[in-house]
């Protein structure tokens, strides 16, 4: 009988990092029920909290990330990166993997080259259009690297790319015929089109304040609102629309697969992440990329949507006098062509296969080195 295979994972940082790694995992471990995982994230960052609460034992570096403008904490960075080299080492020295797996952020740059050069197989998956530094580094040395855009031969080594997509929760399938039970769990008007706004698990502040200048002109189209605000703006934005009926303020979504059955349209940031869920849930989007991401990777990523005729975009350095160049209420919920339009084009890019694809990747690299 063949061992159980043991499974070193790192990623985090951000929610764009953590959760592929754990889609990744979860399958792995359907696949593998006696594989041992173990997680290795940054110490302070929000993995350490969301890996334990998913199953799984996480080990932090003291790592973070090399600030791009003038900081005195540029000043540590040198000496927690060694520090996390050698931790790194160690624990791959003493927990043996037969395959490890980055899904980019600050610890995934020391856990995989430590991997990489205990002669550990190695594979990454990128999630961006536009990769991070720390993938870009890891590229040269690893054995497979999983995208979710094409061309990315740009900036890794074209032999070792395969395109898989991003990893997506489960609960997203088939949203559609969820509708009805969306209608009921938010307590909304049947008959009514449905806007829904999501700025990210944080909220987005620049998004917040441009919709509450236009929340009157959502009453003027009969339309209503599922606004996704996030917990540091609940406050404000309830004040803003306690005089609107039709609009729910949500810090955060816990049901996620309801909202989107519900939405007839969506706003919503550009993280890869959330880019992937929209295409598998084929609703009609406007995206507003986050202009505070490293490499401006947002932008990126939701151009991509865009040259496809997949999904609207605007920035917020268009946002001027309250009004938002070339988008109106009226237009997003009414227009049927534009949604269908849309719709049909982003659900083309959608890959609802990928995490058992990345798997299947991870599957080979276990099975070589065995």
């Amino acid at each position: 009988m063949a061992k159980a295979p043991r499974i070193l994972i790192s990623g985090g940082g951000t929610g764009g990092h953590i959760y592929p790694a754990l889609s990744i995992a979860n399958e792995l471990r359907a696949q593998y029920p006696d594989a041992h995982f173990l997680f290795v994230g940054a110490r302070d960052r929000m993995e350490m909290d969301r890996v334990p609460k998913a199953g799984y034992e996480i080990i932090g570096l003291n790592i973070a990330g090399f600030q791009r403008s003038l900081s005195r904490r540029n000043l540590a960075f040198p000496f927690k990166l060694v520090d996390s080299m050698i931790k790194a080492r160690k624990i791959v020295k003493d927990f043996k993997p037969d395959v490890a797996i980055g899904t980019g952020g600050y610890a995934s740059g020391p856990t995989l080259w430590a991997a990489q050069k205990a002669g550990v197989p190695t594979l990454i998956q990128e999630q961006n259009s536009y990769p991070g530094i720390t993938n870009k580094l890891l590229a040269k040395s690893v054995d497979k690297i999983c995208v979710a855009y094409e061309g990315l031969e740009k900036y890794f080594p074209k032999e070792k790319i395969v395109f898989t997509g991003n990893p997506v929760r489960v609960d997203l399938f088939d949203v559609s015929d969820k509708k009805q039970e969306a209608v009921e769990y938010f307590g909304l008007q049947p008959g009514m089109k449905t806007l829904l706004v999501i700025g990210g698990s944080l909220g987005a502040r620049a998004i917040n304040e441009h919709l509450t200048q236009r929340l009157v002109e959502l009453s003027a189209v009969q339309g209503q609102l599922i606004w996704q605000c996030g917990k540091l703006y609940e406050d404000q934005c309830r004040r803003a629309a306690k005089e609107f009926d039709n609009v729910q303020v949500h810090p955060f979504l816990e049901r996620m697969d309801l909202a989107f059955a519900a939405a007839d349209f969506i706003v919503s940031r550009a993280g890869a992440g959330t880019l992937s869920e929209l295409a598998l849930v084929g609703k009609p989007v406007l995206l507003i990329p986050s202009p505070n991401v490293a490499e401006d990777h947002q932008k990126k990523n939701a151009l991509a949507l865009v040259e496809k005729n997949a999904a609207m975009m605007v920035e917020e350095h268009s946002w001027t006098d309250g009004s938002l160049t070339g988008w109106t209420l009226g237009e997003v919920l009414n227009d049927q062509k534009l949604q269908r339009r849309l719709s049909e084009n982003i659900v083309k890019l959608a890959k609802p296969n990928a995490t058992k694809d990345i798997v299947e990747e991870i599957k080979n690299l276990i099975h070589r080195g065995s």
